[in-house]
């Protein structure tokens, strides 16, 4: 699918307003101003006084894309210095407009002094009979640079200003650039849209060069964040896969909510602010760099601005409790939550640390929740939450809603689709068999086979006897002979084609465009060449694996072998040299990590061999290289993953880590439920979601497949809670695509006018598949804020630390103070109990766990016990009682439905 970025390059995924401003109005030829802080080295442009370069002193990284700036120097490019606005005389209702890219003219300097290194008025670059006089200020601030709007009612009458926003430039265009390049040069930047404490952040790629931080100066809140529309049209190719495109600081948001937003809720309620003649207010930011991203909040925290630390997240099932810590030197005055009732909240003792205020969050009310914390000073921030149904039911509902409205069964169909679990649409509630881009409905790529993926993957975690018998009839009738060729394991890009004359009894939709180059005809639909693909279907297999070893009353097709067997046939022919992409890292790959365990285990030693040597032919390749993270796509977010996992197998410790900081740097850790734990994804829509344009999606499947990488790396070493807060934030999110009906959609628009789930299921799968893998509850010792419980809730802390076990998964618990992993193959976790003085560990297991209404009971708990880190005075923990082992786990009987077991 290398023709795919063909296509972006060349200009024809245009899916925004497209305008071709004036060119060359910037006036890069007149020269530029200079200066330096302690900090940066500054470069304005002289006519415009807008950014051209901002470079850290140490080390000499520039954020801004000045190399790109002569091909952006049209009107209509935004630049770092510009304001957006609109207003209206007090008492009108219509808003005027003020934007200083639409059409540019030189400014006359101010004369400057004191700590203002460059001022300008922009009153000739704004639309005459602006209702706003505005002077920007560039200012060195006790070594802080700021850039400051001095916002003036020049008018007789009040005017009130329904929006104000300052678009930011940073260097996010990969446009024409090597790998080396994009990672060495660019950026990506994200919001944490938190009102009085909100700020951006903007992480150079590497991830482990020092970030840059933009923060408030004054009354200046980060209200809204708005895509900046450009034209798509030309070089460098505005929003497209190597230009995701810029975004806009907004401190005020009114004119858009009442227009453009009206049909959805913005992150924060919208503002206006009056002004009255004569009246000025001052708008700006300052610009900090971090040492490190793990050292963003404490940057953020050192210039006073409160900072909120949210546990396990701002993602909450409803049977679970969370907690935020709020560090600020102010008290707090209110706490207000909407929508009203949606969460309670009461303070707590837990803070061990002098400046941070504890609360304990309970939720209510399913969906979009806004937690708002005034201040004593007056300040106000914005916790932003999902609440989803209880974690083990979400996933009931999920596996029920896929293999029953997902479950196709028309035999008629000359694609032979039937039967299987097929992409679905959730705006008319059909089944979609149809779309143009053919995958689709084709059980093929990620958004046609994500939906089988998840019914398989929900079956490893929570099989149900209904479900699996209905997986089985997929993977022997339509997975194996259909989609996968029986006569040598190639697996198809597509089973649906357009190709009229080849089926001539089918009714292809007229209103629908079957022109475009990814209504593939048959042969294309049908190669067998893209190793992506290849991956979701392993996962198929060992799913069902898992299944049939360890709940052996639920199948009846195949038994555990042949499953086994069958996923071990595609790793080898994926890797016989014949299959595309096989060498770069694939999304989700993890799950060959846990079939190579399981052959191990097993003791089938020829496969566990032969699997293994594959991914070792892999790692030897990416051991050579720097930036082994290629894909189909200029830049991805999706090999990282198998990158870290066979780097760490093979104990290649700098590639793994190389592969860590590059997620690290695309995976944010902020209050804030969209963008907590949310790796970098914004052209996927195109390719499977309804509305289809390029915008940095929410919990798109990078999420929880990066997240697979920071979590172990976390057990590896288990008081790096950065890892923990930033891997369980990208966990937690595919819990979020699951509505109240069990549909998950493949992802949530971040675009402030929609701010919605994407009406398709499209690449959901692979989402859920990291999900599976690696969601648990992780039990650590703060020392900020004590005992607490990432997928838990802690019940008491003396003597012994007691945790229910609440994930969705109930399969993985880790004790970080003693580096030890407790997995089950089945059954469910359902409390443990921690005495760190004995340093001994008791569970309780549930051969089912609670919340799960359709699950199957397990007949034994098998427990696989590993220490994933060294720890100063801790062994392997092992049974303190004689139990039966089975392939490397634990045998452990149920009596009146419940299994304990002690460990030490």
């Amino acid at each position: 699918m290398r023709s795919i970025l063909q296509h972006i390059a060349c200009g024809l995924l245009v899916f925004v307003h497209s305008t071709v401003g004036q060119s060359n109005t910037l006036g890069l030829g007149d020269g530029f101003l200079s200066f330096n802080t302690s900090t940066f080295a500054v470069q304005l442009v002289k006519d415009s006084q807008t950014l051209y370069s901002l470079t850290t002193v140490d080390g000499g990284f520039n954020f801004i894309p000045t190399d790109m700036m002569s091909e952006r120097a049209n009107n209509e490019n935004y630049h770092l210095g510009d304001i957006t606005f609109r207003a209206r005389i007090v008492g009108s209702t219509a808003w005027t407009s003020g934007d200083t890219s639409a059409s540019r003219v030189k400014l006359t300097a101010s004369a400057v002094s004191g700590t203002t290194k460059a001022a300008a008025n922009l009153a000739p670059t704004l639309p005459r009979g602006s209702l706003l006089n505005i002077t920007r200020r560039w200012v060195v601030d006790d070594n802080v640079l700021q850039l400051l709007f001095d916002v003036t009612n020049s008018q007789t009458t009040a005017v009130e200003i329904g929006s104000l926003g300052a678009p930011l430039e940073f260097n996010n265009i990969f446009t024409d650039r090597t790998a080396a390049q994009t990672n060495t040069l660019c950026s990506l930047f994200d919001p944490y849209i938190g009102q009085d404490a909100g700020y951006v952040q903007v992480t150079p790629l590497l991830g482990t060069l020092p970030p840059l931080v933009v923060l408030p100066v004054g009354q200046s809140p980060l209200e809204g964040w708005r895509f900046l529309p450009e034209s798509t049209a030309l070089t460098p190719f505005y929003q497209s896969q190597t230009f995701e495109g810029l975004y806009e600081w907004d401190f005020h948001t009114l004119a858009y909510a009442e227009n453009e937003w009206a049909s959805t809720t913005p992150w924060n309620a919208p503002t206006s602010f009056v002004l009255q003649p004569g009246q000025t207010r001052t708008y700006g930011l300052q610009f900090l760099v971090a040492p490190s991203i793990r050292e963003i909040e404490s940057t953020v925290a050192s210039v006073g601005q409160p900072v909120a630390v949210t546990i396990p997240g701002t993602i909450l099932p409803a049977d679970q409790v969370g907690k935020v810590f709020l560090n600020t030197n102010a008290t707090v005055a209110n706490i207000t939550v909407s929508p009203a009732g949606a969460l309670t909240w009461v303070t707590n003792t837990d803070a061990q640390t002098a400046g941070w205020h504890g609360y304990t969050i309970t939720p209510h009310t399913w969906g979009r929740s806004r937690l708002s914390v005034t201040y004593s000073d007056g300040r106000l921030q914005t916790i932003h939450y999902y609440v989803t149904n209880g974690a083990t039911a979400a996933l009931d509902d999920l596996g029920s809603f896929l293999t029953t409205s997902q479950w196709y069964t028309d035999t008629s169909d000359p694609f032979h689709r039937a039967p299987s679990v097929i992409s679905y649409d959730r705006s008319v509630n059909q089944q979609v068999t149809n779309d143009p881009r053919v995958w689709i409905g084709g059980l093929g790529d990620e958004a046609g086979s994500g939906s089988w993926l998840a019914a398989a993957m929900k079956q490893f975690v929570q099989p149900d006897a209904a479900e699996v018998a209905k997986l089985e009839q997929f993977v022997d009738q339509t997975l194996w002979g259909t989609i996968q060729n029986r006569n040598n394991a190639t697996v198809k890009m597509s089973v649906f084609f357009y190709q009229p004359n080849l089926v001539p009894n089918y009714v292809y939709p007229s209103n629908e465009d079957w022109t475009v180059w990814w209504s593939w005809n048959q042969a294309s639909a049908w190669a067998t060449g893209r190793g992506y693909d290849y991956v979701h279907v392993t996962a198929a297999y060992w799913a069902m694996y898992r299944v049939a070893r360890n709940y052996p009353s639920l199948v009846s097709v195949h038994d555990w072998q042949w499953y086994i067997n069958q996923a071990v046939l595609t790793v080898v022919t994926l890797t016989d040299g014949q299959v595309g992409y096989a060498d770069d890292g694939l999304m989700g790959e993890t799950v060959i990590h846990y079939l190579l365990s399981d052959l191990q285990r097993e003791g089938l030693t020829a496969n566990a061999t032969l699997v293994e040597s594959r991914m070792k032919s892999r790692w030897q390749i990416w051991s050579t290289e720097r930036y082994p993270f290629g894909s189909e796509m200029a830049w991805d977010s999706t090999g990282q993953e198998g990158v870290y996992i066979w780097s760490t197998f093979f104990n290649d410790s700098t590639t793994a880590i190389n592969a860590l900081n590059s997620i690290i740097a695309y995976q944010p850790v902020v209050a804030h439920w969209g963008y907590n734990g949310n790796a970098r994804r914004y052209w996927d829509n195109i390719y499977g979601g309804k509305l289809m344009r390029i915008e940095r999606q929410i919990h798109h499947y990078g999420s929880g497949l990066n997240a697979l990488p920071l979590i172990e790396n976390f057990e590896a070493n288990p008081t790096d809670y950065y890892l923990l807060r930033a891997g369980f934030g990208g966990l937690s999110g595919p819990l979020t695509n699951i509505d109240e009906g069990g549909f998950a959609s493949a992802s949530f628009h971040s675009f402030a006018d929609t701010l919605a789930w994407d009406a398709y299921s499209g690449d959901y799968g692979p989402n859920f598949s990291g999900h599976s893998m690696g969601m648990g509850t992780f039990i650590i010792n703060h020392p900020d804020f004590g005992w607490q419980a990432f997928g838990g809730n802690i019940v008491a802390t003396s003597p012994a630390v007691q945790v229910q076990i609440k994930d969705s998964v109930r399969r993985r618990v880790f004790i970080a103070p003693l580096g030890a992993l407790l997995s089950l193959d089945a059954g469910a976790f359902s409390t443990v109990s921690y005495n760190p003085s004995a340093k001994t560990v008791t569970v309780t297991i549930t051969p089912v766990a609670d919340g799960a209404s359709g699950a199957a009971s397990a007949p034994v708990g098998r427990l696989v016990i590993s220490q994933t880190a060294a720890v100063a005075g801790v062994g392997l923990l092992k049974p303190t009682t004689s139990l039966a082992t089975d392939a490397g786990a634990f045998v452990i009987p149920f009596t009146n439905g419940v299994g304990t077991v002690t460990l030490s």
